[in-house]
């Protein structure tokens, strides 16, 4: 009698747990549904005051989500505002977005979610104090964070030394000008760090995170390129050589510079050459240098 007690408490034990994974799923879709309205009345909000409200809205309702069971593995990937990004290790996540403000300029919003496996929420807000920042390279935390919309998260070890994260972000600026940034994540126990002098080269010396600017008009690439093996991006330079520190008029010099991560560090990389992986497309494009023209199949 007292086994098939046991396996009659265990069966029930399980369809518990069976019940509540699958709860978890739809109660996240559900504020996932909710999230996507709130989102759409902060862009359609007529003034700063009543989109910072609504976004203030979305924010708490962000986090309840992400205090739901097994939130971590849920991928809020029908938010297209806010982007999601797990470090490749798995130990975080990111979520990040901003509004954009009558005058073109953004405020940006996000959270460090940490990988708790199933434990109570651990959760960093990420403060936004860009325009309260004197000094933009300065090292910095959660509570005073340059802001960015981050899109990929490269991870680096090196001997004993506690593993920190490169973070690769858009950081829309003004009417005028578009930033990107590589900025360095670290975490210390319970506290974080955004920003380290990792960074080896020319004019670097001291620098605790990059910072490209350029014409809204332009656009840049600033990735990690497997086949490279290090993170590329368009070298920028004035369209006009008399006109300098003016970053309405920068944009891409047709050359490519990189960092390659060597003993722990970025080193910077000049004049990249960069080979496209080969494709079925090859065959039609004629070298001029051949004076050959392209066999053409159709």
């Amino acid at each position: 009698m007292k086994v098939i007690r046991f396996y009659i408490l265990l069966i029930i034990g399980t369809l518990g747990f069976s019940v509540k994974a699958q709860q978890s799923p739809n109660t996240l879709n559900v504020f996932q549904d909710t999230l996507i309205k709130i989102s759409a009345r902060v862009v359609s909000a007529q003034s700063d005051a009543q989109k910072l409200d609504i976004n203030g809205s979305f924010v708490k309702t962000l986090v309840e989500a992400l205090k739901v069971s097994n939130s971590f593995s849920y991928p809020l990937d029908s938010l297209k505002n806010v982007s999601v990004i797990k470090s490749p290790d798995q130990a975080f996540r990111i979520l990040s977005w901003y509004v954009l403000l009558e005058n073109g300029t953004y405020r940006y919003y996000g959270a460090i979610q940490m990988n708790t496996k199933n434990g109570p929420l651990k959760l960093y807000p990420l403060i936004d104090q860009t325009e309260n920042l004197g000094d933009p390279n300065v090292i910095t935390n959660n509570q005073k964070w340059f802001g960015a919309r981050y899109y990929e998260i490269v991870p680096v070890t090196s001997g004993n030394r506690l593993p920190y994260y490169i973070l690769l972000g858009w950081k829309g600026n003004t009417q005028m000008t578009t930033k990107k940034v590589i900025d360095i994540l670290s975490f210390d126990k319970d506290k974080l760090t955004f920003g380290a002098p990792v960074f080896d080269g020319k004019e670097l010396k001291g620098k605790n995170r990059i910072i490209f600017e350029y014409a809204k008009s332009n656009a840049m690439t600033l990735k990690t390129d497997l086949k490279a093996g290090m993170i590329v991006f368009d070298h920028l330079a004035s369209f006009d050589p008399e006109i300098k520190g003016k970053f309405e008029y920068y944009g891409s010099d047709g050359t490519f510079d990189g960092f390659k991560i060597i003993g722990g560090r970025l080193k910077l990389q000049e004049d990249i050459i960069l080979n496209n992986d080969p494709n079925s497309s090859d065959e039609l494009y004629a070298d001029p240098k051949k004076n050959v023209k392209p066999i053409r199949k159709f």
